[in-house]
């Protein structure tokens, strides 16, 4: 059960608008958001910035986006942040071979170098104490630019405040993350857990 109840899709015209954004991203505006409109000042700046953290300015793809986010929530153990990044993943075309062996990225060969060293750095980035180092810098350089690099982090640091948010509400899980975590994750345990 959550800690906040979400408010209704109607509750603030503004998020209203704004939230057709993840009409796109997920299908369905995500609890998350509705429970934010309790103060529609957070909500409508959390969408702000989802959105311009997800703005392709450089060749960090949507889907490898959301690749990421899955690799941060899936190191801080969000089970509600982790079925929407892997749903927002393959509704932004990752390939199919990458959703399904996402747990094995490091290894698996439909990853490429360049995708390990995003994916790496999201794991760094997410843990605490942080891990980022002289290691994850030289990789990311090797394939990334500076533009690129500050995208990814702050998909990383978007889904750090996500994954406390939703982990700390006990967020609802919407149906469709749910088909989505059950279809890609599922076979490597996840379950909805406090996200019923």
């Amino acid at each position: 059960m959550p800690l906040v109840s979400p408010l209704s899709p109607n509750h603030d015209k503004e998020t209203q608008e704004l939230a057709a954004f993840f009409n796109e991203t997920l299908g369905f505006c995500p609890n998350s958001v509705l429970t934010m409109q309790h103060r529609p000042a957070i909500s409508k700046a959390f969408i702000n910035l989802n959105k311009a953290v997800m703005a392709n300015e450089g060749r960090v793809t949507s889907a490898l986006k959301r690749m990421i986010a899955w690799v941060s929530s899936n190191a801080t153990g969000c089970r509600y942040c982790q079925a929407h990044a892997i749903r927002a993943a393959e509704r932004y075309g990752a390939e199919q071979e990458q959703l399904d062996n996402i747990w094995e990225y490091r290894t698996h060969p439909t990853f490429s170098e360049a995708e390990r060293a995003a994916l790496d750095f999201s794991l760094a980035a997410s843990q605490v104490p942080n891990g980022v180092d002289e290691g994850i810098k030289q990789r990311l350089y090797k394939h990334w630019n500076e533009g690129e690099i500050v995208e990814m982090l702050g998909v990383i640091s978007l889904f750090g405040y996500l994954n406390r948010w939703n982990d700390s509400m006990g967020t609802s899980i919407e149906e469709g993350a749910v088909e989505s975590g059950e279809k890609y994750l599922g076979k490597h345990g996840w379950e909805t857990g406090k996200h019923a």
